[in-house]
């Protein structure tokens, strides 16, 4: 259809100056530019699915966007897009009278109008509804990117990726397919409730404004509170607040929310994003690696399908998740084993493979920076990396039976990227305090992500904590893997983004 006419050899104030001068127009012909309601009895794609029943036989109203018109004279035809699909509308001026008529050679791409009429077939097949009334709900007064089509292929798309973020109400008009990677995001969101809910797992909310922050490494979004006169900080994760609950007697917690780090900007990353934790008594981190795999085993069955195309790999959860050792990883992919190294050792040989640490950093942080350049993009299949440095998990238990530099811990990791966290938690409130003392000690060495202590939990501690298992799971990345998504702003409605 022949869009051209709106927009070419005009500039935008043109374009705003007509669109208004027709709006005037509408307004002298006693149409109302901005409905109050309209009763929709079926949507496109309803129309479309039932024809044979309502075909010649029935009255429908459908409403939606204007997006392509055909104008010949006194008869015309259109198209409009709702939530879930398009339909070709078509207008004789004896069908809807000569005012309603007027009406329509005023409309414009991207109004959104209601439409009474009856279904039929076009000469070339094409089902469409005959309209014999017509309903302006919203005048369009800027104009929409003009997605171009032909036998069914697209071209000319609206892809501007800084535009598509930052007015993603005109991605999800002119793109309206990436409407169904965020309806899948929806249903993650409720087949993750239903798994946990399934398992008897209470779900519960926990501060979003914290006195102190806790439960991650990272920096923090500060704000002040002035009834109170003092700083907050909005969280950077669940966990200690959910330990709580733990320790007041609750066995099974869940909590689905959003998470604040004042940090960069990147492909996997968002200052504000999407967390699952959970937390579980009595049980540690091998019965934890089995409860995830049967978390992604649940989710694949309700889409239907094993197999996932992830960027340029196919990940494949037909399969056993794979358990590797940290320490074993980063022996097969730098050539070196690097558990009997001291912490000068670690350091030089971070220097001589190009990468060196930020202020404070320690042990710990040296093998992490080892493992995040050198193995982590290897790990393509589900794989369970167990087994951490004690100085960069201060929530964990000791591994029992193993170097006290261990803690039983694992992150999950499916093409190349990292998407659960999890413990067998520390209960020991004396280590916990020692513990965290030394994080105390690296913020003031210069680690700006060292965890900071929070006295009250510690307290809380001392009162008892059960043997407990806790899991931390990204849910936007559950979400860019199970729909191909390269971007974490692919599947976040209204990212964060550079000015």
């Amino acid at each position: 259809m022949n869009n051209s006419e709106q927009i070419e050899g005009r500039s935008l104030a043109e374009i705003l100056k007509i669109r208004r001068e027709k709006l005037q127009k509408i307004k002298e012909l006693n149409f109302n530019p901005y409905g109050y309601e309209f009763p929709k009895t079926h949507s496109c794609n309803d129309v479309i699915d039932n024809f044979d029943q309502l075909e010649n036989e029935a009255t429908v109203k459908v409403a939606g966007r204007l997006m392509a018109i055909r104008r010949m004279g006194r008869a015309s035809f259109c198209h409009i897009q709702d939530e879930d699909g398009r339909i070709q509308i078509y207008f004789q001026e004896n069908k809807i009278g000569k005012p309603g008529y007027k009406l329509f050679k005023l409309l414009d791409i991207g109004d959104i109008i209601g439409i009474t009429g009856s279904v039929f077939k076009t000469r070339t097949g094409e089902i469409t509804v005959a309209a014999t009334e017509l309903k302006l709900l919203a005048k369009n007064l800027r104009p929409i990117p003009i997605v171009k089509e032909k036998d069914g292929n697209v071209f000319d798309a609206f892809t501007d990726k800084e535009q598509r973020y930052r007015q993603r109400y005109l991605d999800l008009i002119v793109n309206p397919s990436i409407k169904e990677v965020f309806k899948l995001r929806s249903k993650i969101i409720q087949w993750t409730r239903e798994f946990l809910d399934g398992y008897d797992f209470l779900e519960v909310e926990t501060p979003v404004l914290q006195p102190i922050y806790g439960g991650a490494f990272a920096k923090p979004f500060k704000t002040f509170y002035n009834v109170l006169n003092r700083d907050f900080y909005l969280r950077i994760a669940d966990e200690l607040y959910l330990k709580r609950l733990i320790i007041g007697g609750f066995e099974k917690v869940y909590e689905i929310s959003k998470n604040f780090r004042n940090e960069g900007v990147d492909r996997n990353h968002n200052p504000e994003f999407t967390s699952l934790e959970f937390y579980q008594t009595y049980v540690d981190y091998n019965y934890l690696m089995d409860f995830m795999e049967e978390y992604f085993k649940f989710m694949i069955k309700k889409i239907g399908k094993s197999q996932f195309e992830f960027g340029e790999h196919i990940i494949d959860f037909s399969n056993p998740f794979e358990k590797r050792k940290m320490f074993d990883l980063i022996e097969e992919y730098i050539g070196c084993d690097v558990k009997p190294l001291s912490e000068d050792e670690l350091r030089s040989l971070c220097e001589e493979r190009g990468i060196e640490g930020k202020p404070g950093y320690k042990y710990g942080k040296f093998i992490e920076l080892l493992f995040d350049n050198f193995v982590e993009h290897h790990l393509i299949q589900p794989t369970f990396v167990i087994d951490y440095p004690k100085e960069i998990s201060p929530l964990a238990k000791t591994k029992r039976n193993g170097s006290d530099k261990i803690v039983e811990r694992f992150e999950l990791y499916i093409g190349g990227q990292e998407f659960a966290n999890a413990f067998t938690e520390l209960n020991d409130p004396t280590e916990q305090r020692e513990r965290l003392e030394k994080q105390s000690r690296l913020r003031e060495l210069g680690d700006e992500e060292a965890q900071a202590m929070d006295i009250d939990f510690i307290t809380a501690m001392e009162y008892g904590m059960p043997p407990t298992g806790g899991v931390g799971l990204g849910i936007d990345r559950v979400v860019m893997l199970f729909t191909n998504q390269k971007s974490i702003k692919d599947v976040i409605f209204f990212p964060q983004m550079r000015t």
